[in-house]
Formats: structure tokens, sequence, C-alpha cells
């Protein structure tokens, strides 16, 4: 029904009302908002007609919508799967050729101006877009008309939000994001290579409730990207003493110390994986061991430099804004501090026990 709201949706499939709030209260928790948002969102969401979603794909390589449907978090997950209508996605459903795009057309029509669209890929502009067609429609003619019609736009992945990879050097489809052919539209980009499940639903789930989100300069929502991976990552502590692992199997590894020499970009990049992790909460790049790739940022394909520190002259990242506050008087200091860490290492590994009977080693 098209007046038909997310309450009556969840009520109508047996959720009772104490049910309702929790589920609001674990929605809110997930989005890193206040408590007294879990009860606005119950307010709003008794009111709120339960939108449209129409899901685009261009040039990407499904990571995204991956990502998308192994979401862990039932409350996001239902919400968008169940309760939200996810009107189109060529891949989802079952519906194939005429048949999908009629039904692409229908809920468009009948939620114009109302629906949100979300975008997944670049799009390329040479030859009339003849790199990437749909239907028998170039990728740019498709997402102009389908964004004319949409209360706003969520380009999912690095791809759609900043070119990502078929963006990158020497670009042969001449492939852009989404913000440099839509223009009249909100756009909310959701970046990542692929951006972590909860904060794709999450984004949805708020626009939905209260509207567009705080954003940043390259809009993303602040909730989500409003602190680089370096402010929250657990490691911080050993960046801050100077006590940084050189290569991937040293003993500065298997402690768990920094991997800012190991090329991490942790320190200019933003988004939420030290604090909502991927699986489940389970894990992160850098807490599996990995440094962070910068994925969530414009051109981190060109940039290079996977496994080269950012302080390296070398390196293609920028030096400037790379570390700040307390950061940089930990690089500074851990000049120092680190010749000391390599002694007490040295001393902690001569010092080893080479054999069972070796109880008591000397310092």
């Amino acid at each position: 029904m098209a007046d038909e709201t997310i309450v009556d949706v969840l009520m109508r499939r047996g959720l009772t009302r104490r049910a309702f709030m929790q589920l609001c209260a674990t929605v809110t928790a997930a989005l890193a908002l206040s408590p007294a948002d879990a009860a606005e969102m119950t307010k709003r969401l008794e009111y709120t007609p339960r939108p449209t979603v129409v899901y685009l794909s261009y040039q990407e390589c499904t990571g995204c919508l991956e990502s998308l449907t192994r979401s862990f978090s039932p409350g996001l997950a239902s919400l968008i799967f169940n309760d939200i209508s996810l009107a189109f996605n060529d891949t989802l459903q079952a519906a194939a050729g005429k048949a999908a795009e009629s039904a692409k057309d229908t809920a468009m029509k009948d939620a114009w101006g109302k629906y949100v669209l979300i975008v997944d890929g670049s799009v390329p502009l040479p030859q009339n877009g003849a790199y990437c067609t749909v239907a028998g429609r170039s990728a740019v003619s498709d997402l102009k008309h389908a964004a004319s019609g949409a209360a706003a736009v969520v380009a999912v992945g690095t791809c759609a939000a900043f070119g990502g990879l078929p963006y990158a050097s020497p670009n042969p489809t001449g492939a852009v994001p989404v913000s440099e052919i839509v223009r009249d539209r909100p756009i909310i980009n959701v970046s990542g290579c692929p951006p972590i499940a909860e904060v794709i639903t999450g984004v949805v789930i708020y626009y939905t409730t209260f509207g567009l989100p705080a954003l940043d300069h390259l809009h993303r929502p602040t909730n989500f990207y409003g602190n680089s991976i370096h402010d929250r990552c657990y490691r911080r502590p050993f960046y801050d003493r100077g006590m940084f692992a050189k290569t991937f199997d040293d003993e500065g590894a298997r402690q768990g110390w920094c991997l800012f020499e190991l090329g991490c970009k942790g320190p200019i990049t933003h988004n939420a994986c030290p604090t909502m992790k991927w699986n489940g909460g389970t894990s992160f790049p850098i807490e599996s061991g990995h440094p962070c790739l910068g994925c969530s940022e414009p051109d981190f394909w060109d940039k290079g430099g996977f496994y080269r520190p950012l302080s390296a002259p070398t390196g293609h990242w920028s030096r400037a804004g790379v570390i700040g506050g307390a950061a940089a008087a930990g690089a500074v200091a851990g000049l120092g501090v680190a010749a000391v860490a390599r002694s007490y290492q040295n001393r902690a590994r001569k010092g080893r026990p080479s054999d069972p009977d070796q109880k008591n080693p000397k310092p």
C-alpha cells in the first residue's frame, strides 16, 4: 500500500510495541546515536511512509552489494530487505530483461520525487557512454533519468563516490564518480572498497528517519566517517610510543605494534572500521595484521605505495595532513622511543629460552 508506514509493516508481521521500541534502540545504538534518538526514531517511524529504494549498478565488481547482503545486524538487514521497499536491484531480483526494467520504471513512477536512489559503481562518459550500457541505454543516461526523480542519491562504494578502480590512471573508459553527473540532488557518499555493511544500511535508515545526515567535505556522513582509522585504532598507543613493526613477521608484529612503517594509511583514512569492524564486529584489517590501504579515500589506487610508509620521501600520499596533534608529537618523540624499544626487543630476543630447561634467562 502506497501510504503504508514502516510501523504498519512491522505490526502486520506480528512485532509487538515493546519489540518495536527495542528494535529502534538497537538500530540507534548501531548508528552511534544517543538514547534520546531511539525515542525520536520510534515516534517518527510511526508516521514515516514505507520508502522505496532503487539500487542501480554500473562499473563495479558487486563487492559492495556482497557486503550489503552480509549485514550481521538483523535489525538493519530486516529493515532494508523486508520493511523498506527495495523496488529494484538487477542482481538480487528474480525478474530479468523487460520484466525487470518494467518493474523499475513502475516503481520509480509510483514514487517519483520520493524514492532513495542507491548507485553502485562509476559511470563512463566517452563514446556517448558506450562502455557501460543497461537495457540498451548508457549508464550515464540511465543515471540522469533515475536521479531526476530521486529524493536523495546514496553513492555506495569508492567507485560510485570517487571513481575507484575504473577511475584510476589511465582510466580508459573515462569513468567518473556519481557527483560529476548528478548535481541537483543531495548526494551521500558511502565510500569504501567495499563499505561496511552496517554503514550502508545505517545511512539509508538514518535518511529515512531523520533526513539528510551531517556530511563532511567529501559528502560522507560524519557519524561514520568523522574520525580517522588512526584516531580509534587499538594500536595507536604503540604509535605514540614509537613502537613499530618492521616486517609482517617480526616480534613487533607478533606483539601487535603499530603498522605505520609497513604502509598503514590509517592516519589519513576516515572510516568506522575500528569501531564497527567487519563480519559481525569480528575484526578489521589492522586487527588482522594488515595495514590500512586507505580504500575509503579518493584516488587511493593511484596514490599506490600500499606498503610504503606515509613519511617516506618517495611516497605518493601527501605528507601534509598525514598526522596531527598527539600523533605528530608521537612521530617525532617516537624516534627516540623506537630506539629504546628496539634495544629492549633485541635484549628480549637474546634472552629468550632456547630450550624448555632454560627457566630463568638473564635479561
